[in-house]
């Protein structure tokens, strides 16, 4: 049986875990297509850019396991983690993936709210008088 390699992906407050080895390129998430689990072209093409970048489509398949976020977290810790597993793989395709910027974890998360305020920054309304 060929290898199978495990990645881990985050983005905001989603964590992902792909699991990929040589095939057809099946794609599944949470056990399910990846046209079931991600109806909008938009972020099917987000999860699958490391594949078209490395030029890998259809050479295998990934069955990832996402939890936590919405679709839009979600799909960007899958599309991290397919990068990390596809660069375990084949270290040859960092500069690939590098350029095309998919082996960076996108820092950014939601600000907490603070107290004495309705928002993380909004503040209530002034009234002068």
């Amino acid at each position: 049986m060929a290898e199978q390699i495990a990645a881990t992906g985050r983005r905001k407050t989603s964590v992902a875990r792909a699991f990929m080895k040589p095939g057809s390129g099946k794609v599944f998430i949470n056990n399910r297509p990846i046209e079931a689990y991600f109806p909008s072209d938009i972020h099917r093409n987000d999860v699958l850019k490391p594949l078209a970048a490395t030029e890998n489509i259809g050479k295998f398949d990934i069955h990832v396991t996402v939890k936590g976020g919405g679709t839009t977290g979600q799909s960007g810790a899958v599309r991290l983690a397919i990068a990390r597993a596809l660069l375990e793989f084949d270290e040859n395709s960092r500069s690939a993936l590098r350029k095309e910027d998919l082996l960076t974890r996108d820092p950014r998360m939601v600000e907490r709210k603070k107290y004495g305020r309705r928002k993380a920054r909004r503040r209530f309304q002034f009234s002068k008088r």
